[in-house]
């Protein structure tokens, strides 16, 4: 079983318990996918200052970005940030729901960690379809 640790290091958006269920849900998910049994991941929810801080510091962009992942290994896959405000502000934009873009983006990031990645059009369309999978399967809807 992967041992989650989720950290909420913001206080601009709320994020419930139920919310905390539904990313233990698809961390579970997408790792059985893969075939991953054991581990940890851990995910950090923090506010835009501090995601665009770490996004200079670790891939040289001066800009705020909605997730970021650190893949480390097979015992600790690694950890995942994510903007609870970008993820808020994203919702609106594409005109869904805040739990479905926060859990969209903390399914984007676990598969980063288990080696997926989206600068090749084939891996783009390949990272999609299993992230789309992942979401439908747990009913997590736009």
């Amino acid at each position: 079983m992967i041992k989650t640790e989720i950290n909420n290091q913001q206080n601009k958006v709320e994020i419930d318990e139920d919310l905390y269920q539904d990313f233990k849900n698809i961390i579970t998910k997408a790792t059985e996918m893969e075939g991953y049994g054991g581990g940890e991941i851990s995910i950090a929810f923090v506010n835009n200052e501090k995601i665009k801080e770490l996004n200079k510091r670790f891939r040289n962009k001066d800009e705020v970005t909605d997730v970021l992942s650190f893949p480390m290994d097979d015992e600790i896959l690694g950890d995942i940030i994510i903007s609870a405000e970008r993820a808020l502000s994203q919702s609106k934009d594409y005109g869904h729901s805040f739990k479905r873009e926060i859990c969209y983006l903390v399914t984007h990031g676990i598969l980063h960690l288990l080696g997926y990645d989206h600068k090749i059009e084939g891996e783009k369309e390949e990272m999609r379809k299993k992230e789309e999978r992942i979401l439908k399967e747990l009913e997590i809807k736009r």
